[in-house]
């Protein structure tokens, strides 16, 4: 059976499954309205911007991003 064939065959396969659905269409609704919620409205409350409200500059914001990222975790580096 070549790729292209192989291919074809799993995404009629799943083509028809999710036509014939009906309760996982609804199921489906449900988990992308989660996602939404958990990336768009928690991220507002939850993960602020950080550098844009403590640093003015674009130049303050790369010297504090590069000083996090090369200053040393503990006593052995």
């Amino acid at each position: 059976m070549s790729l292209t064939r192989l291919l074809t065959d799993v995404y009629n396969f799943y083509r028809n499954g999710f036509k014939s659905m009906t309760l996982g269409r609804t199921l489906w609704k449900i988990l992308l309205i989660k996602l939404i919620v958990l990336f768009a409205v928690l991220k507002l409350f939850y993960f602020p911007n950080y550098l844009q409200t403590n640093f003015q500059t674009d130049e303050q914001r790369a010297n504090h991003v590069l000083e996090q990222l090369s200053r040393h975790t503990g006593p052995n580096h």
